[in-house]
């Protein structure tokens, strides 16, 4: 089963940056396109869409956002090795949460829908204190 790896969460003070990674431990053989996403989940709440990005045959799609990490946020991906990256800037008390990394190996397009994942990362804890 495929694994996935993130990287890179800490404690980091409003206004800064950080920046996540997620290594994917295998592309299943004869696959041409997957969807990539970044997801959080704050204490008490539900998990949250953050970035999603499509790529088929080695090329990327454009990127979707959440609302609340539009402009702020970037997500990026490494063909060799395959990893996902997390670009998160003007970070905010209200971004704190645990990151998840996630892989939809059946969507056609970019998505926020937790619900169809297929693959989930064990998470990385980000902090930014109010």
């Amino acid at each position: 089963r495929v694994q996935l790896m993130e990287s890179g969460g800490g404690s980091v003070q409003a206004g800064g940056s950080l920046r996540l990674s997620c290594a994917i431990s295998e592309i299943p053989k004869n696959t041409i396109r997957y969807m990539m996403a970044w997801y959080r989940q704050a204490p008490g709440k539900e998990r949250e869409g953050v970035a999603a990005l499509f790529t088929r045959e080695g090329r990327d799609g454009s990127p979707i956002y959440g609302d609340s990490v539009k402009g702020r946020f970037t997500i990026s991906h490494a063909n060799a090795p395959p990893t996902v990256y997390l670009q998160m800037n003007s970070l905010k008390p209200e971004d704190t949460g645990m990151y998840y990394c996630a892989i939809d190996w059946t969507s056609e397009i970019a998505r926020l829908r937790p619900q169809m994942i297929d693959d989930w990362g064990q998470g990385t804890q980000v902090t930014v204190p109010s």
